[in-house]
């Protein structure tokens, strides 16, 4: 037996057989986006020795970049290499990845990276409302969570200080503060001034968004350059991604595993976890193994590791006993709709988005139908229809050349609007990920199963965006109104694990901290109870800060 830096032993039988390697650690965790990043520098800043264990490579911003430029398709995930042993969904292409069930498709990705999907988020921070947090007791929908915004306040402006939010501290959003921004707001484009003096004597507020993103150099990051290509990827690294937290992490001890994907957790008749089983792309195998294990990889991939687990301990897989694990799947089914205002707006400038109308995301009718978010695009129509660029081809193909061309592109790129609402989705049992009877990754995991339907409540939000976007456009004296007749996913992941103070009807406690397992936690978004109409990552963020003091007394 041979060990290795990195808390790693290594060991062979023989020439060919494949390496079997050991990681030790006190803290195992699996994942590296937001909640895994933030869990691991608190954990590692306390002197725990850490080992993060990550399916997808580490990634050269540069080459990510040069590689997005110059894809032929741009979609969220182009920048970012995939191979079979660390696939991951793709957003054209619904059925790649996910084996779909129905009755609707489910349209969410995520990258599997060192860093995770951070790699490719909008960078939109926004708190959830004290009553997203009761839909219970306020609307008679869905459950209450088992805590309330009072609690997660103080690590809502924690996570805002990891993250480096810029904001405007003198609006509440609806979300009481306890304290500033740590940066002033991102600049206001001319469109979001545009809107605002349209919609001055309506009932939208227009205000700008809270995002991780610096407005001023700040930590060794500078400040953002407007190149508009938040998605998928920032080429300076003013916007946030989990991977500043990494190097914190590593450079107090722990470390980051690359292209080390877990298969299996391991669990004695004690009710505790004693290791998780990995594979790498090199062929080699191995077991991890902590005193206390934290599961960070996302609200598809968690579930399907547990799911996975199964044995005669854990029939339905690990953490399961309540049959919670995979169910209450949800996003913030998105409806788009764009436009031609009446006078240049001059779009794709700055960051994709830098405002919203927050004030419909709250009101009694949330007991009839869901609350929106409506965030205003700064990118023109590049996400309904591939904005400039195949408008050129289409109007080429009618014609069109030379100064007339660029002239009618111009004049109507610099007019182009798009708006997305929001809308929260109710948990739903039935929504849920499963693991597919046949197709399996090449280290003989199942591939995830979507059960998924949008449901009356958020089709009701749908309907509802359909008809103030047209009052919005109205007021922009705005033509060609257009609304994408079926929904679009979020990227927001959300429920599958889910937090409550019953073991029957949940899978984690008020800390993260599974039910049946006491030396197992459960960070990100599969613990949310019901969704909210806000962007989740600065949720996500707060819970996971929450959860580490928890998470380090857990050791021995």
């Amino acid at each position: 037996m041979q060990r290795s830096a990195g808390g790693l032993e290594q060991s062979a039988s023989g020439p060919g057989e494949h390496i079997v390697t050991a990681i030790d650690a006190d803290a195992i965790v699996v994942g590296s986006g937001f909640a895994g990043a933030l869990l691991a520098d608190r954990l590692a800043s306390k002197g725990v020795r850490t080992a993060i264990l990550e399916a997808g490579p580490r990634i050269s911003r540069a080459k990510a970049f040069e590689t997005f430029r110059a894809a032929v398709i741009k979609t969220p995930e182009s920048p970012y290499p995939r191979t079979p042993q660390a696939d991951f969904p793709k957003s054209e292409n619904p059925d790649h990845w996910y084996r779909q069930s129905g009755p609707d498709p489910f349209k969410s990705t995520y990258l599997k990276a060192v860093g995770g999907t951070s790699w490719h988020w909008l960078g939109t921070c926004v708190r959830y409302l004290p009553s997203d947090f009761q839909m219970r007791s306020r609307f008679g929908r869905a459950l209450d969570w088992p805590i309330g915004y009072g609690e997660i306040e103080p690590f809502y402006l924690a996570a805002e200080q990891e993250l480096g939010v810029a904001g405007n501290s003198a609006s509440d959003l609806g979300s009481p503060r306890s304290g500033p921004f740590p940066m002033p707001p991102i600049a206001s484009s001319w469109l979001d001034r545009v809107h605002e003096k349209a919609l001055e004597d309506t009932p939208w507020r227009v205000e700008a968004t809270p995002q991780a993103r610096n407005s001023v150099a700040r930590n060794g990051r500078p400040a953002c350059c407007g190149a508009a290509s938040c998605i998928p990827i920032c080429p300076v690294g003013a916007k946030y991604d989990a991977t500043v937290h990494l190097r914190r992490a590593e450079a107090n001890g722990a470390v980051v595993h690359e292209q080390t994907a877990a298969t299996f957790v391991q669990t004695e008749d004690s009710g505790e976890v004693s290791s998780v089983h990995f594979r790498r792309q090199d062929g080699s195998a191995g077991m991890a193994r902590g005193q206390v294990y934290v599961l960070a990889a996302n609200a598809v991939e968690t579930p399907r590791l547990l799911l996975h687990s199964r044995s005669e301990r854990a029939p339905g897989g690990v953490a399961n006993r309540s049959d919670q694990v995979g169910r209450n799947l949800m996003d913030h089914p998105i409806q788009l709709s764009w436009a031609l205002a009446e006078q240049p707006v001059w779009p794709y400038r700055g960051p994709l988005s830098t405002a919203a109308i927050e004030n419909t995301r709250d009101g009694p009718f949330r007991r009839e139908r869901s609350a929106l978010r409506i965030e205003l695009g700064n990118n023109g129509w590049t996400w309904p229809t591939g904005g400039a660029e195949t408008l050129a081809g289409a109007l080429a193909q009618r014609g069109l050349r030379g100064q007339a061309l660029r002239q009618t592109v111009a004049d109507h790129a610099a007019r182009e609007l798009r708006i997305a609402a929001l809308t929260e989705q109710l948990p739903d049992p039935e929504n849920r990920v499963m693991l597919h009877e046949q197709d399996r990754d090449p280290f003989g995991v199942p591939l995830p199963r979507m059960h998924y339907r949008v449901g009356a409540y958020s089709r009701a939000g749908l309907a509802a965006a359909r008809e103030i976007h047209n009052r919005i456009f109205a007021h922009l004296n705005a033509s060609e109104t257009y609304h994408s007749d079926t929904f679009q996913g979020a990227g927001h992941i959300l429920g599958t694990t889910r937090m409550g103070a019953d073991p029957r009807s949940s899978v984690v406690n008020r800390d993260l901290r599974c039910h049946d397992h006491p030396n197992l936690f459960l960070v990100g978004g599969g613990a949310f109870p019901t969704g909210s109409t806000a962007n989740p990552t600065l949720t996500i963020a707060a819970l996971a800060l929450r959860a580490a003091d928890t998470v380090a007394a857990t050791l021995r």
